[in-house]
């Protein structure tokens, strides 16, 4: 018995914690409040904990590993304003989708914390791009500003690669150092997510009853409508449109390595079969795809970005804002930037989505509610990940003058 427990993983746990939660909300009504409000607070306390310390070391660690590789230049400028085109495509998918359908639009869900207001909305444009820039690094970080600590952090990390040598190792090594350390530290909170998301839901359910998961079951959907048509309406456009390659070509020899995708959720996993299909069936050179497809691996998150902003405002839904057209953008511009991060965060679905929050200002208990269905959503999104990292492979080595030969014909 006690092997077989050993055998379960953090996703199998989680489950756990969230059917007994219901089960110990249905069963003890408010009853189950004295032990379900202390779980659930020491899992967001422990949240809120990590997410200042995981964007500095995630974010300046990567600016470094970036800048110190082959340099950025021509391919470079090509690889990078594909990731952020595509990305914007499906935030702004998502952000249709889930305006249309309002999946969070009355559910009564019954959330312990009920904010008047949220900073997303109380910001206009101008005001969020001067704010951008933080008067004093250390009291946004002690205030809980994310995104001018993510503005200060690609700042730093850009000038340390202009230093010279000795100091520029020295500064690399110590921030890969403390990415590791936190990363260590965010598997440990994470951890705690069984625990945290029993409390969260079972006070749900003493106060709501089962109301709340038919709005989850609507969010489930608007998502995965989104990650759908970004696979086969958006991505294939971007190929016939700019890299007027046919895109049924291109997918043909897609199908290893997205099923990996799908198993593993994991594009770091997936990167050996991704570079396999995008060489051998799509015929894009070596120098491209080793160059688009490490850095798409671990910045390019086309789906992870929609599910992030649709499930940021499922939860405003909830809480029943009614977000103006210029807060929305904010939520844009914040998922664009916390998908670049999420790719080696373990859990990243859950720690981006923290970040996300905190930066427009609702409570985090609203992830304890997606993370019931995170992990099915996840399975999807890498796999759209992981498709949209092959896409920028062929569109740039079209850009580069590469004619892609016998795209889709076996391989010999």
């Amino acid at each position: 018995m006690r092997h077989s427990f050993r055998k379960l993983s953090l996703t199998h746990y989680i489950f756990i914690g969230f059917f007994l939660g219901i089960i110990a909300g249905w069963i003890f009504g408010e009853g189950i409040t004295p032990i379900a409000e202390p779980l659930a607070e020491i899992f967001l306390r422990l949240l809120r904990m990590a997410i200042m310390p995981l964007i500095i070391t995630s974010i300046i660690s990567g600016v470094v590993s970036v800048g110190s590789a082959t340099g950025l230049g021509r391919l470079g400028i090509k690889t990078f304003s594909y990731y952020i085109l595509s990305s914007l495509i499906a935030i702004f998918t998502g952000l249709v989708l889930v305006n249309i359908f309002k999946p969070g639009a009355g559910a009564e869900i019954g959330l312990e914390m009920s904010p008047e207001k949220i900073a997303a909305a109380e910001q206009g444009i101008g005001e969020l791009l001067i704010n951008l820039i933080p008067e004093n690094p250390f009291a946004a970080m002690a205030r809980g500003d994310v995104l001018p600590i993510i503005f200060f952090s690609i700042l730093f990390g850009f000038f340390v690669t202009k230093l010279s040598q000795k100091p520029r190792a020295q500064l690399t090594d110590f921030f890969h150092a403390a990415f590791e350390t936190m990363m260590k530290l965010t598997l440990f909170v994470v951890w705690s997510a069984p625990l945290g998301v029993f409390g969260i839901i079972s006070r749900i359910v003493a106060q709501t009853g089962f109301d709340a998961f038919r709005s989850l079951g609507f969010y489930f959907l608007v998502v995965f409508m989104g990650l759908a048509i970004h696979a086969s309406v958006n991505l294939p456009l971007l190929l016939a449109l700019v890299a007027r390659v046919n895109p049924v070509k291109h997918y043909k020899g897609m199908p290893s390595a997205l099923i990996m995708a799908f198993s593993t959720c994991s594009t770091i996993v997936t990167l050996p079969l991704t570079m396999k299909a995008v060489t051998e069936n799509s015929r894009v050179s070596e120098k491209v795809s080793n160059f688009v497809l490490p850095i798409g691996a671990t910045v390019n998150m086309d789906g992870t970005a929609l599910y992030e902003c649709v499930a940021t405002m499922f939860i405003a839904q909830v809480y029943g804002f009614n977000l103006s057209f210029g807060a929305q953008l904010i939520i844009v511009f914040t998922a664009l930037l916390a998908s670049i991060g999420a790719a080696s965060v373990p859990m990243s679905g859950m720690v981006m989505m923290s970040i996300i929050l905190k930066a427009v200002g609702l409570p985090l208990e609203g992830v304890a509610i997606i993370l019931a269905v995170d992990r099915i959503l996840d399975m999807f999104r890498t796999t759209v990940n992981v498709l949209s990292d092959s896409c920028g492979a062929v569109i740039v080595a079209r850009l580069e003058g590469e004619t892609l030969e016998d795209m889709g014909e076996s391989f010999q």
